[in-house]
């Protein structure tokens, strides 16, 4: 695995904690990494980073996936499935410049194996609506 799609998934796992857990999001990052000594520092990095712009920013990413979710209201989606769309609108809003579409398919390949089967082509789904919201807004990036 590479340690991007390793650092999404951490990213998604402390996503996972802090939703869950209504912890802040400084008291999960601390807590988080005491487990995980077998991590490399760039792995870590890039998913720290994806977590602080997914929690700094989570009333806009919430908004633009509840807009793109049609008939889904955020807290009726299964926790895994939010918090893989959260990574995945976390990444368009960075500014590491990554492809759209391999953003989409690295969300696609996290949720593979943390969601269900059938969540995989909602996920697909609102992350290309949202995609496509924010190629037509330049201005919503960083």
């Amino acid at each position: 695995m590479g340690t991007r799609r390793k650092s999404r998934e951490l990213c998604l796992q402390m996503l996972f904690q802090w939703d869950m857990g209504k912890q802040t999001p400084e008291h999960v990052t601390k807590t988080f990494w005491t487990e995980r000594t077998d991590v490399d520092d760039s792995t870590r990095e890039f998913a720290e980073q994806l977590f602080q712009l997914a929690t700094s920013r989570q009333t806009e990413i919430d908004e633009l996936i509840q807009k793109n979710a049609q008939h889904w209201r955020l807290e009726r989606m299964a926790a895994v499935d939010r918090n893989v769309l959260r990574t995945g609108v976390a990444e368009f809003l960075s500014s590491n410049q990554t492809p759209k579409p391999v953003v989409i398919n690295e969300a696609l390949e996290v949720a593979r194996k943390y969601s269900a089967p059938e969540s995989v082509q909602f996920i697909n789904g609102v992350l290309d609506s949202v995609g496509k919201e924010l190629s037509l807004v330049p201005n919503k990036r960083e």
